[in-house]
């Protein structure tokens, strides 16, 4: 695992930044690389506390993890000893998370999204119309309902007709079911990359963007590796790749199943991924091929593809690799699903993402 290090800047971080804060800081980037290992993340602060000295007279890295266990983000088996993070500790690296990949997009301005769709909304807009039946009285605009009312009759003959009355505008919005699908297979740690700490800080924001604002849309987690299966959302910081082929067929069809159950109108799947799809079950038996593209893998996968696009689910694949083959197979499922590809790179996913995800609020409404 490497670091870079560059020399600390009070005008960004805070002159007055306490020495918890700062080691409270390192303690989470590091949980977010170690998996919620938190034995390990502290071994890690250790070392560069070692090497670059963070910690002062007044709190040692003793005195850290006292306060760490006394403000509840960890809790220390009293047989083994082993430390383990709390819920307060998980829910702090998704709003961590959340922070870092919305400082990059916060310049282009963002908040509740919208469709360009004029309905029944909860944001009143200036612009007005006339009243029809089954408007919310709310949304009347009693300055130009008058306006009209004096215009028609004067001041000395002033009655309200129907026609006189106007409302304002308001914005609908939309709701959306999105599965979010994380490639576990052993690549996303192979080649001296570490892609796997990318995807799982880019689930962990995109948990606490919807469960904080947009309480109205579901986002459902699958890993795929071997197969696939459900990741609840308290177990995202724990995510780690496994000795797996890439079943992309499994984890689409796990999560075209998900969103069948879901209510919401526009449906939508997420998948992160580095490699080729490289394995499918048949028959209760694994077919697989490390070996480049194979044709019967791909058929399946664009299988599902289709199968997605007839059900009215987009596929939206970020595909965190450059081998122009495997763009190729992107292309080709991209196609047959009617959705969305982009090439990111590891510090790109996060904002790709959102920026997809707020676009398509906009957008989808069927």
């Amino acid at each position: 695992m490497r670091f870079r290090y560059s020399e600390w800047d009070d005008a960004r971080h805070g002159s007055q930044r306490s020495t918890f804060d700062t080691l409270l800081d390192l303690f989470q980037q590091l949980l977010l690389h170690t998996g919620g290992d938190a034995d390990e993340a502290l071994r890690w602060l250790t070392a560069i506390d070692n090497e670059y000295g963070v910690t002062d007279d007044e709190m040692g890295l003793g005195d850290f993890i006292d306060e760490l266990k006394n403000q509840g983000y960890i809790d220390r088996d009293e047989e083994s000893g082993v430390v383990s993070i709390t819920a307060k500790a998980e829910r702090g690296l998704r709003e961590r998370s959340l922070e870092e990949i919305f400082t990059s997009l916060r310049k282009a301005g963002r908040g509740n999204h919208k469709t360009p769709f004029a309905g029944a909304g909860s944001e009143r807009q200036p612009e007005t119309r006339p009243y029809t039946f089954g408007d919310d009285v709310h949304d009347l605009d009693v300055t130009g309902t008058l306006s009209n009312a004096f215009r028609r009759g004067g001041i000395g003959e002033f009655s309200l007709q129907q026609d006189d009355f106007q409302v304002f505008e308001t914005d609908h919005h939309t709701s959306v079911a999105t599965v979010l699908m994380i490639d576990l297979s052993h690549s996303m740690v192979l080649y001296g990359e570490d892609r796997i700490t990318p995807a799982r800080k880019t689930a962990l924001a995109l948990a606490e963007l919807i469960t904080t604002r947009y309480p109205k849309d579901t986002l459902d987690i699958v890993a795929f590796g071997n197969e696939a299966w459900e990741v609840e959302m308290k177990d995202l910081p724990y995510l780690q790749v496994g000795p797996y082929h890439t079943n992309t067929r499994a984890g689409l069809e796990r999560a075209r199943q998900i969103l069948r159950r879901r209510k919401n109108r526009n449906k939508q799947i997420f998948m992160i991924t580095d490699g080729k799809p490289s394995c499918h079950v048949e028959n209760g038996r694994m077919y697989r091929n490390a070996y480049g593209l194979d044709r019967k893998i791909i058929n399946k996968v664009l299988d599902e593809g289709a199968i997605c696009r007839r059900e009215g689910v987009t596929i939206t694949t970020f595909m965190i690799a450059r081998d122009p083959y495997l763009q190729d197979f992107v292309r080709q499922l991209t196609d047959v699903n009617h959705g969305r590809a982009y090439y990111a790179g590891l510090d790109e996913l996060g904002g790709f993402l959102f920026e997809d995800y707020v676009r398509n609020r906009r957008k989808r409404v069927r």
